[in-house]
């Protein structure tokens, strides 16, 4: 893989910025092997990937911060500038159910998603056999033995030990407190197994299934305090009919958990979502 810096701006929209930034990286003799640019008219903002080859930069990564700075301070920029060949560390979550832990845990082993995996925490002992299979460490934290308070204080301590840089809820049931949504905010991507905002909370299928939808799907989203109710990032859906039973629904709208979360994760990983107020900006 092509080695590339990533620059991501979010900054108020304004006269001369993209050239501004277009002239520095030019000045440095960049090679710009992909841009996106978008503004949001409502709220005025403007928000900018910039994806280098990094073999055409005379500058390391972190002279490149340093030149850059001073731009950035005068167009008030939001921005972050990322090696592609530096892999992020994911922590994995999961409960009971497995289809999205291993599709993750797929992608991960033939290089789909290119990251580190240093660790699976789950509140179900079974999944262990998961963790073994794919040789990465297992960590079961019994919420029943434990209580919910000291349960996931044990997994904040996991994450920090195992310094995780993004937590993947692969379909763990559990509501995280607000102490740890704030410790992982903008650094938590959750699976919700609807299309979010409807069916909100527990049973979502049969709640769709009670409405008689059409339309069933599933929603990749940044964790917050507000249940269910994060910046998303990433949906799914699939067609369905009158015939279709709750339990239909439930097999069929596991094609769209793991499709949704799988997209969502990778545009993480590639630094192409960024975080506006209550939405994202995705650069896919």
């Amino acid at each position: 893989m092509q080695q590339t810096f990533r620059l991501v701006i979010d900054c108020p929209d304004q006269v001369g910025l993209v050239a501004a930034v277009s002239q520095f990286l030019a000045g440095h003799n960049a090679t710009i092997v992909e841009a996106s640019h978008h503004t949001d008219l409502q709220t005025g903002r403007f928000f900018m990937r910039h994806e280098i080859r990094a073999d055409s930069l005379p500058l390391s990564l972190e002279a490149f911060r340093s030149i850059f700075k001073p731009l950035a301070e005068q167009y008030q920029m939001n921005w972050r500038l990322a090696d592609s060949h530096q892999k992020q560390r994911v922590a994995l979550l999961a409960s009971h159910e497995s289809h999205c832990l291993i599709d993750l845990l797929h992608r991960w082993h033939t290089n789909e998603l290119y990251c580190d995996i240093p660790c699976i925490i789950a509140n179900h002992p079974h999944m262990q056999q998961f963790a073994d299979w794919y040789n990465v460490p297992f960590h079961w934290v019994d919420f029943q033995a434990l209580g919910k308070e000291k349960a996931f204080a044990e997994i904040h301590s996991l994450l920090n030990h195992y310094q995780a840089d993004l937590t993947v809820l692969a379909r763990f049931m559990q509501i995280l407190p607000n102490q740890l949504c704030e410790a992982l905010a903008g650094k938590a991507i959750n699976i919700h197994h609807s299309f979010l905002p409807s069916f909100a909370g527990a049973k979502p299928y049969q709640q769709a299934y009670d409405r008689g939808v059409k339309l069933i799907g599933a929603t990749c989203h940044y964790v917050t305090s507000d249940l269910d109710e994060g910046p998303i990032i990433e949906q799914e859906v699939m067609r369905i009919s009158h015939s279709d039973s709750a339990a239909d629904m439930v097999r069929k709208g596991k094609n769209c958990e793991k499709q949704a979360l799988a997209n969502g994760v990778r545009y993480h990983l590639e630094d192409r979502v960024i975080i506006h107020q209550h939405k994202t900006v995705v650069f896919a």
